[in-house]
């Protein structure tokens, strides 16, 4: 008797349990699909909520759902996160942008503007957080130096070393810049060796300072000194194809042409589409006895000059 009525208990629960959960499903609101959600999201997102929005746009953009409302989801983000001064947020959507649709004339257009702004919002809270640093110097430097104002710019440099003679990378941007001026003097050249030389005293691992001075060597007829510049600077950076190819130039004009093939191989093989370098091996080993494949490195460098023929001077 015991029995049947545990039974009997046992199955009225059950039931019970069980038109509860029906009543509860009947009553509860059914939750949106993932693609659904999304466009609620973006629509949030185009009403101005962006607060509310971006939550939900994150989370969309981790579901399981078509690319182009993904796409329509992270660029709806960015410019809410971009309007409401959270750059965080819109760089964890520009991750997503260019992972995914890295070749995407659209997101890559927005992402232009989006990093430009950023670039800009920070500059302008280093100006107003430190205005008097060395690193507000530099950023003015940089803005000259792209507006083609060289004195300018090499002033905002000279500034930086007034107080920060042995920071490292100053030297060589002064340097640089002294050469990227219309037709440096050799008094200007002069100060740009030194310059890349002090660099070199500071930061020892510098590879363009090295190749600079190689270049500046090999420009005036000073082979041994441009090997020199040209073999650190190809130690201290494995890809650095131009230095490798400067390098096997300057030895070809020490007629060291067994010695030359090795560099040349490797600063064709990092810069195929390199002509000069692809005659200089072309030379290097004709005249090493590899007649072959001189002649094929020869094609190669006719070919490209007749694809890209040198300006006729005006």
């Amino acid at each position: 008797m015991i029995s049947f009525m545990f039974s009997r208990l046992v199955s009225s629960s059950l039931l019970t349990l069980t038109l509860s959960s029906l009543s509860l499903g009947q009553n509860a609101a059914p939750q949106p699909s993932a693609a659904a959600a999304a466009n609620q999201a973006i629509n949030v997102a185009t009403s101005g909520r962006c607060a509310e929005a971006i939550p939900e746009l994150k989370r969309a953009v981790r579901q399981s759902i078509a690319a182009e409302l993904k796409k329509k989801a992270a660029l709806a983000g960015l410019r809410c996160a971009m309007i409401h001064n959270q750059p965080y947020e819109a760089v964890d959507f520009l991750q997503f942008l260019n992972r995914d649709f890295h070749d995407d004339p659209e997101v890559l257009y927005q992402a232009t503007h989006a990093y430009s702004d950023l670039a800009i919002r920070a500059s302008q809270d280093l100006l107003r957080i430190a205005p008097a640093s060395y690193q507000v110097h530099e950023l003015n430097a940089e803005s000259l130096e792209t507006q083609g104002k060289w004195d300018e710019a090499a002033a905002e440099y000279r500034k930086i070393l007034e107080t920060n003679a042995n920071l490292p990378g100053i030297h060589y941007r002064l340097g640089r810049l002294l050469l990227s001026k219309p037709n440096p003097g050799p008094d200007v050249v002069e100060e740009a060796k030194k310059n890349f030389e002090q660099e070199l005293k500071i930061d020892s691992q510098n590879a363009g300072a090295e190749y600079v001075l190689g270049e500046l060597a090999r420009q005036s007829s000073q082979f041994p000194e441009a090997v020199d510049h040209f073999s650190r600077a190809t130690k201290l950076d494995s890809t650095f194809a131009e230095a490798f190819l400067g390098l096997g130039s300057s030895l070809i004009a020490q007629k060291r042409y067994a010695d030359a093939l090795q560099p040349l191989e490797t600063g064709v093989k990092l810069q195929p589409e390199n002509p000069a370098g692809h005659y200089d091996l072309a030379t290097a080993l004709s005249r090493t006895g590899h007649k072959d494949e001189a002649e094929r490195e020869f094609a190669i460098h006719r070919k490209m000059q007749e694809a890209n023929p040198p300006a006729s001077p005006q």
